[in-house]
């Protein structure tokens, strides 16, 4: 379905909202939009990824648009190529439990597919509900057609998702159940009428939104959240840390938010009104990290855009730049970024034209760098240039103080996103609940604690009535019983043993399921198979056999 420019507005001063999809989102977003007709001048279009793009850009040079809605996918790739505020409309815990319920009537045998990220909190669901339910991530059309056939040849018979997912579904033979109900897209309404009047709002004001402000850090100091010693000294070191231009490492394992530390340290810091940009290292192949990181010229390589492509270096042009998983980079990008440090300019691939560049480093690892450098998997001037100042995340285990309201304080914030009030006695019941949670190791850290939490809150949140009592708890969390981790292994250093002993913990804790674990961690199963391999070789190593 195409469609021609719409014809000139009659100025009136109503917000302008355009909803994009290419699914049968298209028929809820435009049964909804009636109901806005006071509020906003909405228009539909049925379009979506570079063909929608590319015209709403061409619309957007004479016409105005206050906000955009989109889902999926395609909300992804349009929020990051139009210069109006993109709202991604999304499914509520309680549309997947009930898609999910109309599911189990077509069959027991159930099949998630969501854009990027899994639901690690409807692990437990399945057994409670006693229904088999495999849950898949996609990222474009042609893995989710593959992660589709996938769950078809495992016995999958109905697939819940956003409207490509049960699209494709369907072409493949199967029974696709749309996940998004009208309370879900009225929230994107609501969302766009907000971001449309604190637009119209500051662009009165004479303040234009720049491209930098979708850069910016959403985290500070108060997301490091907890009282102990050890988060204390954390805070007073970023905060120290945030005066200096220096390049700042951080260290600490899978989910202590070495992020969150990034974001505070930029937000502390004279560059806070610029721009901050995340890249993960190990997320990317190596090609597509290449052009991320430096850019690339209009024909460096086949499907390469128009005009080129600025880089996160680039892009983050006097602000501050956090490279995240950096032990995952390749020896031959290193030798690159190095040389980027040292002269403060930046070639794209296929380019000659060397670009000044001002800009803060802050890197994060996981692993042991030194020890990547004796490996000779890491180049040690880079180390060093990385590493002019160092901050150490405390585990949680090492602060199991503060675990109780860390709890208590992710718990409400999943309760609140799902809808549901929390228990006037939830800090008790959280207080009587402290001794099992400070019992358990947490290999995944505050991201497995806030996982886990969102899962609570989806049993409590569907039985209003069920306190949250010490049994309730390892039911539906029976990790938390789950053998304390093994003794170090002789012959690796701390960091190494720690990084051996969380995946093997993790591969226990979910039946030997990789795709189950990449999922907990919030990493691609690409880097999930470089940490196993270097696993492989650490064991290998302290076992005195060959790597």
């Amino acid at each position: 379905m195409k469609h021609r420019p719409a014809p000139a507005r009659d100025g009136s001063d109503k917000p302008v909202i355009w909803t994009v999809s290419i699914s049968r989102l298209f028929d809820l977003f435009r049964d909804i939009m009636v109901e806005y007709d006071a509020s906003a001048e909405i228009e539909p279009i049925h379009m979506g990824f570079e063909e929608a793009a590319q015209y709403l850009r061409e619309r957007l040079l004479t016409e105005r648009c206050d906000a955009v809605i989109a889902a999926g996918s395609n909300g992804a790739y349009l929020k990051s190529r139009l210069p109006v505020p993109v709202v991604i409309a999304k499914a509520s815990g309680f549309d997947v439990m009930q898609a999910l319920a109309r599911a189990r009537k077509v069959t027991p045998e159930i099949g998630l597919i969501n854009y990027q990220e899994s639901m690690p909190e409807l692990t437990d669901f399945k057994t409670t509900f006693g229904f088999k339910l495999e849950q898949r991530t996609y990222v474009t059309e042609e893995d989710a057609r593959a992660q589709i056939g996938e769950l078809k040849a495992r016995g999958i018979r109905a697939v819940v998702g956003a409207g490509l997912i049960t699209d494709l579904a369907e072409e493949a033979g199967l029974t696709g159940i749309f996940m998004y109900s009208a309370a879900s897209i009225r929230q994107a309404f609501d969302d766009a009428l907000e971001i449309a009047r604190l637009t119209r709002l500051e662009a009165a004001r004479g303040r234009q939104h720049s491209a930098a402000d979708a850069l910016r850090a959403r985290h500070g100091l108060h997301d490091l959240r907890g009282e102990s010693a050890s988060m204390q000294n954390l805070r007073h070191a970023i905060m120290l840390y945030a005066r200096s231009p220096a390049t700042v490492l951080l260290q600490g394992e899978t989910g202590s938010g070495k992020e969150l530390a990034a974001q505070a340290l930029h937000r502390e810091s004279p560059r806070a009104r610029q721009p901050f940009v995340a890249v993960n290292c190990g997320a990317l192949a190596e090609s597509l990290l290449e052009s991320e990181l430096f850019g690339y010229e209009e024909g460096a390589f086949t499907g390469s855009r128009r005009g080129g492509h600025a880089g996160v270096f680039e892009a983050a042009q006097r602000g501050t730049l956090f490279l995240d998983e950096i032990g995952e980079m390749p020896l031959n990008l290193q030798t690159r970024l190095l040389r980027v440090l040292e002269e403060r300019e930046v070639v794209r691939v296929g380019g000659v034209r060397p670009i000044p560049i001002d800009v803060r480093i802050v890197s994060a690892t996981h692993c042991d760098l030194e020890q990547r450098i004796r490996d000779g998997k890491f180049r040690s001037d880079l180390f060093y240039r990385l590493a002019v100042l160092r901050l150490q995340i405390p585990p949680l285990r090492e602060r199991k103080q503060d675990l109780p309201a860390l709890a208590e304080w992710c718990l409400k914030n999943a309760l609140a996103s799902l809808g549901a009030r929390p228990h006037a006695n939830l800090h008790a019941e959280v207080q009587a609940c402290s001794g099992l949670l400070q019992a358990y190791t947490w290999p995944g850290n505050v991201r497995e604690l806030r996982n886990m939490m969102e899962r609570l809150a989806l049993f409590l949140a569907a039985e209003p009535l069920q306190a949250l009592t010490p049994n309730f708890v390892q039911r539906i969390t029976p990790e938390l019983l789950s053998a304390p981790v093994p003794a170090p292994l002789a012959g690796l250093s701390a960091a190494a043993q720690q990084n051996v002993e969380n995946l093997q913990q993790l591969l226990q804790d979910f039946g030997g399921n990789r795709q189950a674990v990449a999922d907990h961690l919030g990493i691609s199963r690409t880097t999930l198979w470089r940490r196993l391999k270097d696993t492989e070789f650490d064991l290998a190593r302290s076992q005195g056999g060959a790597p």
